[in-house]
């Protein structure tokens, strides 16, 4: 763990619930099911640890890293992490799931690829005593936990500060809606916090959900958007996360869309905080992962030593297979030109040297990042 991701590590109230859920019905009533399996290892601990994908730069510079930190913490270092990326594929996921049951886990956190595909495997694990954490996505199945943060809350986040960069221009022309993969239950979330703060406010023209979330297909869905628009009438584009807002700013520039209309993101990825400041991106949200991994790792921790410890959990979530899901939900931060020094930089996540490389600098210094 370098000295920025230390810096980085919020601290999160500690704790956990060691509550076992049916895959259907409610976490009490699955609570006397729970197989103890981890109770008798002590700290020497298998923590599974399966992310969904490397397109997000997020999951292996940030969310891995502070997983495996906090379990060592925990366990006075004799905790291990066993971690497996399925590259957005739910069939590789099931199967590294199989194979964490093979591998004799004590607990898995599971950040799934499609939340209904992976309902099974979740059974599975359960099944074996197993108990399993749904890790920034609701995953389907019977959960014990779940840490994620306000995804609802995110989107109309993402579509006041789209508003706010609108401002009497909103009725002006349309917007495009760039939305993320139907796979993610977090992006129905992010879609409808949105939509609750754009509509009647502003005029859709033209709305996907993007296969994948990969920046090329946002970069072809845009590209359509303006052939079928017309590039002068787009004022503004609500994208769901960073990495396709890349693809999306890279189309409008083909298409010699001058000036860049405001368009949203999510993530504060390293080149996302860069068009910020370059002003080619308005926006992003900020989510602090270090609250949301330690979380995730004290859960897994105290449920795999059969432990029931209280505190941690702030509210309950119902999953469409499970009702009262013990939740920790994280707060998120509108990121614009105006914050920069002061979320990203001040919690350690970048310096100013990582994003004021040469080709910004002029611009950072505009801003007064230095």
């Amino acid at each position: 763990m370098n000295t920025r991701m230390r810096r980085a590590a919020v601290a999160v109230a500690a704790g956990a619930m060691a509550v076992s859920l049916a895959a259907c019905g409610s976490a009490k009533e699955a609570g006397d099911k729970t197989k103890e399996t981890g109770a008798a290892a002590g700290d020497a601990i298998k923590v599974g640890l399966l992310l969904p994908e490397n397109q997000t730069a997020r999951y292996e510079k940030f969310d891995k890293p502070l997983i495996e930190k906090t379990v060592k913490e925990l366990t006075g270092g004799k905790g291990e992490v066993v971690y497996a990326n399925a590259k957005q594929d739910a069939t590789t996921q099931n199967s590294q799931v199989d194979t964490m049951i093979t591998n004799k886990v004590n607990v898995l956190i599971v950040d799934a690829v499609d939340s209904k595909a992976i309902a099974g495997s979740v059974k599975k694990a359960k099944d074996a005593g197993i108990p399993v954490v749904a890790y920034d996505r609701l995953a389907e199945g019977p959960i014990d936990a779940y840490t994620s943060f306000d995804n609802e809350e995110v989107g109309k986040v993402q579509g006041k500060a789209l508003l706010e960069a609108l401002g009497d221009k909103a009725k002006d022309g349309q917007i495009v809606m760039m939305n993320g993969s139907v796979t993610d239950p977090n992006a129905k979330l992010f879609k409808s916090g949105a939509h609750s703060v754009l509509d009647g406010k502003v005029t859709v023209g033209k709305e996907y959900d993007t296969v994948e979330w990969k920046p090329e297909n946002a970069n072809t869905n845009m590209a359509a958007a303006l052939s079928a628009l017309g590039k002068d009438k787009v004022i503004g584009v609500y994208s769901a996360n960073d990495g396709m807002a890349g693809g999306i700013i890279t189309a409008l520039k083909a298409a010699g869309v001058s000036p860049l209309p405001p368009v949203t993101g999510q993530d504060a990825e390293l080149a996302g905080v860069q068009r910020i400041v370059a002003g080619e991106q308005f926006m992003s949200v900020y989510k602090p992962y270090a609250p949301e991994a330690e979380a995730a790792a004290k859960m897994a921790v105290a449920l795999a030593k059969g432990e029931k410890v209280t505190g941690v959990t702030t509210s309950t979530v119902d999953s469409p297979t499970t009702k009262g899901v013990p939740s920790v939900l994280i707060p998120v931060v509108s990121l614009t030109k105006n914050n920069i020094k002061d979320t990203v930089v001040k919690d350690g996540v970048y310096t100013v040297d990582e994003i004021c490389t040469d080709k910004y600098a002029a611009a950072c210094a505009t801003l007064g990042l230095k």
